[in-house]
């Protein structure tokens, strides 16, 4: 009588494991590939992102709001919940605007944005925060025009440079007018010393002329120049050049410019894999200056650990992926530069974010999109999410997808009404 030999099926074993593999891929591959994953996609990774945000917002801001609003813990969080109130319709209407209405808003949003920009600098209507000059003092409210010209210079140069599409090739066509435009904008914007956000407009600028392919050597000086100017700004103030000094080493000067990156720092490294909990940040204790705004990924990673912080970078990245795959499937030029623009500001915001909390970059006060506490920043990223969203359901296949499911619901309603 022979014996088996337990070895004999280990073959057989191995082979398993790429067919499984290869199942699971597969399957990704096929869900993936459905009409209507864009659209999902960018509604559900919105969504959760939203959420995430409220929450880490209320942990975030309640020993600073129980501080400011006489033990009132809920303040800033009620705040935000207004805001979402006003952005979540302002994003459902722009997911149902058509594109030639879209347009339509193009040259009054660029021209509303450069008007509230120099408002700020009329006396009694600008506000200085932080040593930057750039809130408009409207009654009880205060706005950030900044974060409404993000939004304005990307709907505007998709909507120039769709008209001029097959002129794209001319220098001229590049510049004039969209570079000129968002010049006068990054202008105003560093008028109120905000380093910071005119970056982000740079690297918007520079993303919409990579998509309507404008020539290699005009990245090369464009990126020379911002880097100088950037450098030479950033000398002329005492706080920016201290932080330039310790960015890479917060605790040379911990009492003073290194004290908010060094306590971000502290945030992420006591988090762990899996974090302390929601609501068991201590850094948010007075130690960690703006701890709901431009550094709630801090606390984000204190609470949540590492396992938080992928997610939250895993869902800007499907974001991402679900409007690259809608700007590659459109024929018509306005989606394709609009939406290319939504994801240079939304994701290179998000990168420049994520860089400074972990000290990769100087601290230059970048807000973290749909995360970090402000309705000045969270309105127009929503209304930015929902144009992205109606662009997925007018895709061909996903518009037909939606049409037959909407046609299958109404038979299955009239069935039933037939059946009582």
């Amino acid at each position: 009588m022979t014996t088996a030999n337990p070895l004999d099926d280990a073959p057989h074993r191995t082979d398993r494991r790429p067919s499984a593999i290869r199942h699971w891929y597969a399957v990704a591959r096929d869900a993936l590939d459905r009409p209507l994953t864009a659209y999902y996609l960018l509604l559900g990774t919105s969504a959760l992102l939203l959420t995430i945000g409220l929450i880490m917002v209320l942990s975030a801001s309640s020993v600073y709001s129980y501080e400011k609003n006489d033990g009132n813990s809920y303040a800033v969080v009620t705040r935000q919940l207004m805001w979402v109130a006003i952005g979540i319709p302002c994003a459902w209407v722009a997911s149902r605007l058509p594109l030639g209405v879209v347009r339509r808003f193009a040259w009054p949003a660029i021209l509303l944005a450069i008007v509230l920009l120099a408002l700020i600098r009329v006396p009694g209507l600008g506000v200085e925060v932080n040593g930057n000059t750039n809130w408009l003092g409207l009654g009880p409210v205060q706005i950030q025009p900044a974060e409404v010209a993000k939004l304005a210079i990307v709907l505007w140069s998709a909507h120039i440079y769709a008209r001029k599409e097959k002129r794209l090739h001319s220098m001229h066509e590049l510049f004039f007018p969209v570079v000129l435009g968002i010049g006068l904008v990054i202008v105003l914007v560093m008028l109120g010393k905000d380093l910071g956000t005119a970056l982000v407009i740079v690297a918007i600028l520079l993303a919409m002329l990579w998509v309507v392919g404008a020539p290699g050597r005009l990245f090369t000086t464009a990126l020379v120049i911002s880097g100088v100017v950037a450098l030479y700004l950033a000398t002329t103030s005492q706080h920016r050049l201290d932080r330039m000094k310790t960015f890479t080493d917060p605790f040379k000067d911990f009492e003073h410019a290194g004290w908010q990156p060094a306590h971000g720092l502290y945030a992420l490294s006591s988090g762990g894999v899996f974090g302390q909990g929601i609501g068991a940040s201590q850094q948010k204790w007075g130690d960690l200056p703006e701890a709901h705004t431009d550094f709630i990924f801090a606390v984000l990673g204190e609470e949540l650990g590492l396992v938080g912080t992928l997610l939250v970078i895993g869902l800007f990245l499907t974001i991402a992926y679900a409007a690259i795959r809608v700007a590659t499937h459109t024929v018509d030029p306005f989606v394709r530069y609009l939406t290319f623009g939504i994801v240079a500001w939304l994701l290179g915001q998000m990168i420049l974010n994520v860089g400074m909390v972990l000290t990769l970059l100087p601290v230059i006060g970048i807000p973290l999109p749909l995360v970090s506490y402000g309705g000045s920043a969270l309105v127009p990223s929503l209304v930015a999410l929902g144009l992205l969203i109606g662009f997925a359901r007018r895709e061909p296949e996903a518009a037909r997808a939606l049409a037959q499911r909407k046609k299958a619901r109404s038979a299955g309603l009239s069935a039933g009404r037939s059946a009582h």
